[in-house]
């Protein structure tokens, strides 16, 4: 279990008063559930998957893993980069095997993690390939593989999507969707893209800025439908999705006007 409890952040400035990222956000996220915090930018959302990462230290409240506060990076959390922040002179097997070697694991357990990490992103034909050889959604999976190869308990996502283009975008929601259903891990995933929010969420979290906070939370069902039937397509097609997508813009909509008129 995962819990935010009473979280603020605030950022020092050079000159003037500090910047309150977030103030006062408590969530709790359950395994086996694949959260979504969708919001515009300056709410807070990276700042929360940072602080949740261990990159960034609450100024007020915190954020437990299983009733441990989290004071740091630990393997049990895997990161998925908005840029996929591969090393570009380690090839493709090296950077997924990177985080177990930290660890002192093995060299062949790590490659028999890191080999099988690949088969499940569809990438073990590449392996030994240099990374800059790759496409910017191959290079994605790369840095996928890597967060799910020490096991993490915890996945965490940066807005890992937002530089494909639409086909390669939905190849990666359909195999994220894969490997939540695969497992008891807990996802939690940030983006402004309202229709890739729908498709992935378990739970919405939609988030407001000025500070950073959240206000409301819906329960959603397309994953598991999605899982269920496998096609995407007619999933997002569906008369529900398309009305929840109205539902939900609406709410971003009145969140950002009410923000503008303050």
């Amino acid at each position: 279990m995962l819990e935010i409890n009473e979280l603020s952040v605030e950022y020092p400035a050079r000159k003037g008063p500090a910047h309150l990222a977030l103030r006062d956000v408590s969530l709790s996220i359950a395994p086996g559930e694949f959260v979504v915090a969708l919001g515009a930018s300056g709410c807070g959302k990276t700042t929360l998957l940072n602080t949740i990462a261990g990159f960034v230290a609450p100024t007020l409240g915190e954020v437990r893993l299983d009733g441990r506060i989290i004071e740091g990076p630990g393997h049990e959390r895997g990161v998925v980069f908005q840029k996929h922040a591969l090393m570009p002179w380690m090839n493709v097997i090296e950077n997924v095997e990177f985080g177990l070697k930290l660890r002192g694991i093995a060299l062949h357990e790590r490659r028999r993690v890191g080999m099988e990490c690949l088969r499940r992103v569809g990438l073990a034909q590449v392996a030994d390939k240099p990374v800059y050889e790759l496409s910017g959604g191959m290079q994605q999976r790369v840095g996928v593989a890597r967060a799910i190869a020490s096991s993490p308990q915890v996945m965490l996502l940066d807005e890992p999507l937002g530089a494909l283009d639409a086909f390669t975008r939905e190849s990666i929601q359909e195999l994220l969707l894969r490997l939540w259903a695969d497992g008891e891990r807990l996802f939690f995933f940030i983006t402004h893209d309202v229709e890739e929010a729908l498709f992935l969420a378990t739970r919405l979290v939609i988030m407001a800025p000025n500070p950073g906070r959240i206000v409301h939370e819906i329960a959603l069902p397309f994953s598991r439908r999605y899982i269920q039937t496998g096609d995407a397509r007619a999933t997002k097609a569906s008369a529900e999705f398309i009305a929840m997508r109205e539902r939900v813009l609406s709410l971003v909509h009145e969140t950002s006007a009410t923000e503008e008129m303050h």
